[in-house]
């Protein structure tokens, strides 16, 4: 079942955010900043245990970004990433967005959903604030992808 992130998931977001993060493969987040974002999320659960995870972080009045996409290994390509992906875009078409971006590894998942790279110096300075804590900074390699909505 996909749905809102509630309070009591924040935990088990983390757990999963930092398990990827621990590989380099996303950013960490504070259960500051997940309780703060909670209303981003969306999970995946499955028999109380949540296996997906998805935020959309608006960021001005016509762009967002898809962050902290995550799935635990054992649903690994279920199509569990995309059902989490799908209610992020869903969601910022009933905003009204114009544009959707996201830094990522995964490029060719994120082209299947439409979007295409783009240099990073494409995207708006205020899309770097959460760039300064990662360890890569500022020679980041991941992939900067746009939606057009």
């Amino acid at each position: 079942m996909i749905r809102k992130a509630r309070i009591t998931d924040v935990k088990p977001i983390q757990k999963l955010l930092t398990h990827f993060a621990s590989q380099g493969d996303m950013l960490s987040r504070s259960l500051s900043e997940l309780y703060e974002a909670i209303r981003d999320f969306y999970v995946f659960e499955e028999e109380d245990v949540i296996l997906g995870v998805s935020a959309l972080h608006i960021v001005w009045d016509d762009l967002a970004e898809i962050r902290s996409v995550a799935v635990s290994e054992a649903a690994g390509r279920k199509g569990v990433g995309t059902l989490v992906v799908t209610a992020c875009i869903e969601e910022a078409r009933e905003l009204g967005l114009k544009r959707l971006f996201c830094l990522t590894y995964k490029p060719d998942f994120f082209a299947r959903f439409g979007f295409r790279l783009v240099d990073k110096s494409e995207l708006p300075h205020k899309v770097w604030g959460d760039c300064v804590k990662c360890v890569k900074f500022p020679d980041c390699d991941e992939n900067a992808m746009i939606l057009d909505l």
